[in-house]
Formats: C-alpha cells, sequence, structure tokens
C-alpha cells in the first residue's frame, strides 16, 4: 500500500474520532450544567484546558462561556481541532482515497459532512436543539464505523485505520478524565461529596461507560472509575482495551509476530506503552497523581504516534 494511501485512511479515522470525542465531551458537560446545583456554576472551560484548545481559544474570545465554547468547539472552522473542521479533513482525507474504501463510506461521510457545515450555530443555542445535535452526530460516527466493520475487508487499509482509530481514541478517554482535574468545586469540602460523585459520573457518561462500570463495581468511587477507564481490557473505550487494539493492528501490517517482539520503533513505542499500563494498579496511578498519570500517558501516545508516521509515513531520503 502507497504510504500516501495508508496515512490518509489512518488520518480519516483519528479526525472522526475526534468529532465524537469533542460531541461527547460537550453534551456531557450541558448535562452536567443543568444537574448541578445552583450554587455551583458552569464550568467550561475545564474543556478547552484537559483538549489543549484554551490558547487558541483566547485569541478568538474574550470568555469562556457555554455559547462561545461550543462555538469554538463545534463550528468554528479558525480551531483545527472543532467537530465541523475535523469532518471536513475526514471528508477530503476519504475524497483523496475513493478507490480504497466503500462507496457507502463515502456517501456517508459527505452527507453527514454537508448537514454539520449547513447548521447554523444560532440553531443550537436551545437546550434541546443542543442535545440533539451532538446526540445526532454521535449516532452518525457510530453508524459510519458501523458501514465501515460491514462493507471493508480485513486488509492494511482497515487496520491502518482502525490503528489510527484506538489511538485517538485512548488518547480522549483519558482526557475525558483529565476534565475532572480542571473542574473546580466551589469549596475544598465538597471533594467526596454528593457533587463530586456527579461530576465523576459525568465522566462516566461521557464514554458511555456509566451501565457497564454498574454492572461491574457495586458503587461509584473515583477508584473504582480510574481503574474502569484506564486499566479495564474489556471495555471498548478504556485506554488499556484501545492501546492493545492499536498495537495487534500495528503488528498485522508489518507481518511481525507480537510474541515474537517488535519489529521497527513503532511497534516498540505501543508495546512497551501497553506492557506498562498492563503492569499498573490504581494505587499506583493515584500514588503519581492522576493528573500526572494521564499527561505522561498523553506525551507517550503521542510519541508511538510520531513513531507510526516516521515508520509508515514520512518520506525517507533516496540512497545514493
Amino acid at each position: 500500500m502507497l504510504s500516501r494511501v495508508a496515512n490518509s485512511v489512518y488520518w480519516m479515522h483519528r479526525y472522526i474520532e475526534r468529532a465524537e470525542n469533542y460531541a461527547r465531551f460537550m453534551s456531557v458537560n450541558f448535562n452536567l450544567a443543568l444537574d448541578l446545583p445552583p450554587n455551583v456554576d458552569q464550568q467550561w472551560e475545564p474543556l478547552l484546558i484537559a483538549t489543549a484548545d484554551n490558547d487558541l481559544f483566547k485569541d478568538y474570545y474574550k470568555k469562556p462561556t457555554r455559547e462561545n465554547v461550543i462555538q469554538f468547539m463545534t463550528f468554528d472552522k479558525r480551531n483545527p481541532n472543532s467537530i465541523v473542521s475535523c469532518l471536513s479533513y475526514a471528508r477530503e482525507n476519504a475524497r483523496t482515497i475513493r478507490e480504497v474504501i466503500s462507496k457507502e463510506m463515502w456517501e456517508h461521510l459527505n452527507q453527514f459532512y454537508l448537514m454539520v457545515r449547513d447548521t447554523s450555530p444560532q440553531q443550537q443555542w436551545g437546550e434541546i436543539q443542543t442535545q440533539h445535535f451532538f446526540t445526532e452526530i454521535r449516532n452518525s460516527i457510530q453508524l459510519f464505523y458501523g458501514i465501515i466493520d460491514a462493507t471493508i475487508t480485513r486488509n492494511e487499509a482497515w487496520h491502518f485505520g482502525r490503528l489510527g482509530r484506538f489511538l485517538e481514541r485512548a488518547d480522549k478517554t483519558s482526557r475525558f478524565l483529565d476534565v475532572k482535574y480542571f473542574t473546580l468545586l466551589p469549596e475544598v469540602e465538597l471533594v467526596g461529596s454528593t457533587i463530586d460523585l456527579m461530576i465523576w459520573s459525568a465522566v462516566l457518561k461521557s464514554v458511555s461507560a456509566y451501565n457497564m462500570h454498574r454492572q461491574q463495581y457495586r458503587s461509584l468511587t473515583p477508584a473504582s472509575i480510574v481503574e474502569f477507564l484506564i486499566l479495564d481490557k474489556m471495555f471498548p473505550r478504556a485506554v488499556a482495551h484501545c492501546i492493545r487494539q492499536a498495537e495487534l493492528s500495528l503488528y498485522e501490517i508489518s507481518g511481525n509476530n507480537i510474541t515474537g517482539g517488535f519489529g521497527n520503533s513503532a511497534e516498540r513505542a505501543l508495546s512497551k506503552l501497553r506492557t506498562e499500563i498492563e503492569f499498573t494498579e490504581t494505587a499506583d496511578i493515584f500514588k503519581m497523581g492522576l493528573h500526572q498519570y494521564l499527561d505522561n500517558f498523553q506525551t507517550r501516545t503521542n510519541e508511538a504516534a510520531v513513531a507510526v508516521f516516521q515508520t509508515y509515513f514520512d518520506l525517507k531520503p533516496i540512497e545514493v
């Protein structure tokens, strides 16, 4: 497979996954703002900080109000990570590789992008309209993944897409958890209170993990939520599961036997990260500090993504 084609498949999936996760970010924060008691202020700035979009946001907006944050993270084309920007990039990548993807994939992605692009931001300020819009984005992207699974051969292209999807998902799950770190309670005494647990529950709901967590644990605690979203190997949005699936696709692409050791720098970086997560316990995470652990994980994930780029997508100099 040409590296140009592989790169487009990889980034098409990353952009699609990023758009879905941004919709999840705002949908859950919107619900949380409605549930919080009157003495607790709505907080939208933590979303910007956790996604590392806060510096760019300050270039164009004065205050992180609900309307400004939703506008910036959804419709603002000056933000390369906004939902409309991500869908535009995903559509452009898909357009350049029409011969690799299925007709159904292209038609759905094109129609979906046009729907979001043509939506007027002013239509979304009502509570019902906003929630419906973000739900529609999530459902459309999940439908897109269903179309992929039903119409694409499990070849190199499929594995490059899967690699991009799970790397992006692992990163964003860690950022969902990090939002909790940047959310300020009005009083220190409220740590561990009903309000605090409500915010922790919102973290679970942001990755559709609330019901699965309740099936596995008797009670909602910060420790159980962190363990489930980082260390669980079976839940499809848990960090450990995502890294493992990305690793499996990486070895399928190279043809190396995963039990025989890594064959390139990308496999080394991802396998090392997966191994460290497998031997990590919840107590280790809290001992290090949840934010510090997540920050380190995000750095390591970015390093693995750079290694993937250098191994498969980067232009190599021709030796004479």
